[in-house]
């Protein structure tokens, strides 16, 4: 039977599994939903006999130890492949040679979130793309954009902000996509990192980035923001770390669609969001849909089995999902 096993590694303790394990590698796995979901859906989808453990990594943990955790998810037999969260964009950096194929939005994003074996070869996908992609569907209506003029603003600059950039501002989108993208992020490198893939996805919407080291500078963005504006918290605060990236005077702009990636902890951002709900005109939205999405993207990609994103099949495990939530 399927289960999601108690046991949390580190990279120091990593053991060979003794039966069939997929990996949840993050900052604090044990308190996802996942643990709870996983055996549900694992038994909806058949995929026997198999256990989620999870390896717990402090945010910019060493490149050694993401090296350490690739390598050991290469080499075990029984280690059938991991999704990969909060460490995204380090983990590629720090092993995407110990990868036998890298898949091109991985390539271009320098990030890996799904980790899988295909014929005995070791293979790094980045299917936030996709996931935030579906998530952002299920909330902001088609031609957004087009009709209102409003811009996208993204506090953190990590693979999600990475991936939302390039969904919402890639050229198949046609006129609607944001007048402008806002990102801001303590670290100029993480920055630097969007931007690139930014220009070399050939996105043809002005992006601008701002280092903030303090909440006003994140306050006087969203101040600036116009109305229906989609304003995203893709800083971790709030799950990965306590905390909002907003002070408690900041205000939304008019009518905007707000998106907090976080489901779980303290969520000071969503309940910043959620008290001016009712007289700011604003669509606020956890990252619950963005877990079911990320989740069965890469169930999919590692068991190679077919998840739909849509219909009956991917509303059963939603509700299985949801049956979990206290």
């Amino acid at each position: 039977m399927s289960a999601a096993r108690d046991q949390t590694f580190t990279a120091a303790d990593l053991s060979p599994a003794t039966v069939p394990t997929f990996y949840f590698i993050g900052v604090t796995t044990g308190g996802s939903s996942i643990r709870r979901v996983f055996p549900l859906w694992a038994a909806e989808l058949g995929l026997g006999d198999v256990v989620l453990t999870g390896i717990d990594l402090p945010v910019h943990a060493p490149a050694a130890d993401y090296r350490r955790v690739v390598e050991f998810v290469k080499q075990d037999p029984l280690s059938l492949g991991a999704l990969v969260t909060t460490h995204k964009l380090d983990l590629f950096r720090a092993a995407a040679d110990v990868f036998d194929e890298v898949d091109p939005l991985a390539e271009l994003m320098h990030e890996v979130s799904s980790i899988s074996k295909r014929d005995g070869r070791l293979v790094a996908h980045a299917k936030d793309p996709i996931s935030s992609g579906l998530a952002l569907d299920a909330f902001v209506p088609p031609g957004h954009f087009a009709t209102t003029g409003a811009e996208l603003v993204v506090f953190g600059a990590g693979g999600s902000a990475i991936a939302i950039d390039w969904y919402l501002t890639r050229t198949g989108r046609g006129a609607d996509v944001p007048s402008r993208v806002v990102v801001t992020n303590r670290d100029d490198q993480r920055l630097e990192a969007l931007r690139a893939v930014h220009d070399a996805s050939g996105a043809q919407v002005v992006l601008h980035t701002e280092r903030a080291d303090d909440l006003s500078v994140n306050d006087a963005v969203l101040a600036a923001a116009p109305a229906g504006s989609v304003v995203i918290n893709a800083t971790g605060l709030g799950k990965d770390a306590p905390g909002s990236p907003l002070s408690a005077d900041a205000s939304f702009p008019e009518g905007a669609l707000v998106w907090d990636l976080n489901y779980r902890g303290d969520l000071v951002f969503l309940d910043q969001a959620r008290a001016q709900a009712v007289a700011r005109g604003l669509h606020v939205e956890d990252g619950w849909t963005y877990f079911v999405h990320g989740w069965t993207q890469v169930i999919a990609e590692v068991f190679d089995v077919t998840i739909p994103t849509s219909g009956p099949g991917f509303d059963r495990l939603s509700d299985l999902a949801a049956s979990t939530r206290s």
